[in-house]
């Protein structure tokens, strides 16, 4: 599984003119899914997401965590985030999951983070062409993956 978290002061996703998702201050999550992703991949990145300490405090150091600041969550499904580049330019997604492994696993990072926060989680539309805006606060991004723990 791997995420790309920025600390955003503002997010949005449209679908067709619509909004799916908005949010003020907190975390915009693309997530990729990858077919030898578990369980123990979605919770352990579920509890290093919202465990991330990096808003700032009084002194300007990122020391606040999500709950810190009352911050919230848009999480966007992205397979393109295992494209493999190796070979040509046309970018292979031969590692990402399936539809039927990777929306059940989306739905559930979905609920983990809302029973962690205790907060409604904004997201976009799993397969859809989405329209994401985002006003990236810092910019603060960083990437997790659950196969590489730096």
């Amino acid at each position: 599984m791997r995420a790309v978290i920025q600390r955003v002061s503002e997010a949005s996703c449209k679908v067709d003119g619509e909004i799916t998702g908005q949010i003020g201050p907190g975390f915009m999550i693309l997530l990729g899914i990858e077919d030898a992703d578990t369980d123990e991949d979605l919770q352990w990145l579920a509890q290093k997401i919202t465990g991330l300490r990096v808003f700032g405090d009084e002194n300007g150091l990122m020391n606040k965590g999500l709950a810190d600041i009352n911050g919230e969550i848009l999480l966007i499904s992205q397979f393109t985030l295992f494209a493999q580049t190796k070979k040509g330019n046309r970018p292979s997604f031969i590692r990402a999951a399936r539809p039927d492994k990777a929306i059940p696993m989306y739905e559930q990072m979905i609920k983990m983070l809302a029973t962690i926060t205790g907060k409604k989680i904004a997201t976009g539309i799993f397969g859809a062409d989405m329209k994401v805006s985002l006003v990236n606060d810092g910019p603060v991004t960083i990437t997790i993956d659950t196969k590489v723990k730096e």
